[in-house]
């Protein structure tokens, strides 16, 4: 969103990546007004398709649901809601493929911190975090730790 690249300049860029034998984080998320509108579902499947023929068969990409409204905001998603997302990104995966929806991590990206990572690691479909301003902090190594 900061960089203003539409779906088909970021699934060009990670079939790039991949081709070249790099992993991928790719980010897909919601903007404030598209989480007001319910609309968060059918955005992040919408990114996702952008790269469909792009990850099927690939084992290097890990997909990041990364609610652009919770950077730098102070809003933070619940667990259920993180949920629901990662839930539903893992259900359009199995329809790519079983095999890619179980091998793919799915991470969580909205404002993890010390407070909150325990309840989302307990999450069935959250497979990790992306960290962003936490990193710094002494917290850090309990968010890593949070699934071990």
């Amino acid at each position: 969103m900061i960089l203003q690249e539409d779906d088909a300049f970021v699934a060009s860029k990670t079939e790039a990546a991949l081709d070249g034998g790099i992993g991928v984080i790719f980010c897909c998320g919601d903007s404030v007004e598209q989480r007001e509108e319910s609309m968060t579902i059918e955005v992040a499947t919408t990114q996702l398709k952008a790269v469909q023929e792009k990850i099927a068969g690939r084992s290097k990409i890990v997909i990041a649901y990364k609610s652009t409204w919770a950077i730098d905001t102070g809003k933070v998603a619940t667990t259920e809601q993180a949920q629901e997302v990662q839930a539903a990104i893992r259900a359009w995966l199995k329809g790519v493929s079983e095999r890619v929806a179980d091998e793919t991590r799915i991470i969580y990206g909205g404002s993890v911190n010390e407070k909150n990572r325990k309840p989302l690691s307990n999450r069935a479909d959250i497979d990790g975090f992306l960290v962003g301003g936490t990193s710094p902090k002494l917290a850090f190594t309990d968010i890593i730790n949070s699934r071990l």
